[in-house]
């Protein structure tokens, strides 16, 4: 056997500036992550596909006439929430819940004590106004800062101008204090 021998040159060593390896590495970690968000969505479909498979097969058939539960309140027949005996407009007669709060939204104020709205909104939401409320309440406020407008701007331009003037008389004084005290302390370091 003839085996023929190219001569090769020896490699160079190469080296890469500071911003050429920054700049690989930038493009390494971007595709890095398209393929971590890739394999991401990619796992989200698998589980809606697992997920229907689950409900299709062991649980309750709406169809079926099993005994579904109902609601706990006296004369409700809507199914109760996951893990509590209450539906969701009841769910605030459960003493045991800490999930929700009613709504805060005064519909009419009579004599004796404002009647509020009380339907059920989660605990974390500010404010305490359900989605119907929560809308009315900003086009009220929108439609109220619409016709104060020309009487609010020219005083928060003046309240503005006052903090700045605020801030950097402040930031004025912290600097003389701060040389007094250099200038302080290379006298005593001469001394």
């Amino acid at each position: 056997m003839n085996r023929i021998t190219v001569p090769m040159d020896e490699p160079k060593p190469s080296y890469l500036t500071r911003s050429q390896l920054l700049k690989r590495r930038f493009q390494n970690l971007k595709r890095l992550s398209k393929c971590y968000r890739d394999l991401y969505w990619h796992l989200m479909e698998d589980v809606k596909t697992l997920y229907r498979h689950y409900l299709y097969h062991y649980a309750l058939n709406p169809f079926s006439h099993f005994h579904l539960p109902t609601c706990a309140f006296l004369g409700c027949n809507l199914n109760p929430m996951p893990f509590t005996s209450f539906c969701h407009f009841h769910i605030l007669s459960d003493s045991n819940q800490n999930l929700y709060k009613p709504c805060n939204y005064l519909i009419k104020g009579a004599e004796a004590e404002p009647i509020t709205c009380g339907k059920p909104i989660l605990r974390s939401i500010v404010p305490a106004l359900c989605t119907v409320h929560s809308h009315k309440a900003q086009k009220h406020l929108a439609r109220t800062l619409k016709r104060n407008s020309s009487n609010i701007g020219p005083k928060f331009h003046a309240l503005v101008s006052e903090y700045v003037k605020h801030i950097q008389a402040r930031r004025r004084k912290d600097q003389r204090e701060n040389k007094s005290k250099t200038v302080f302390k290379d006298k005593m370091m001469a001394g």
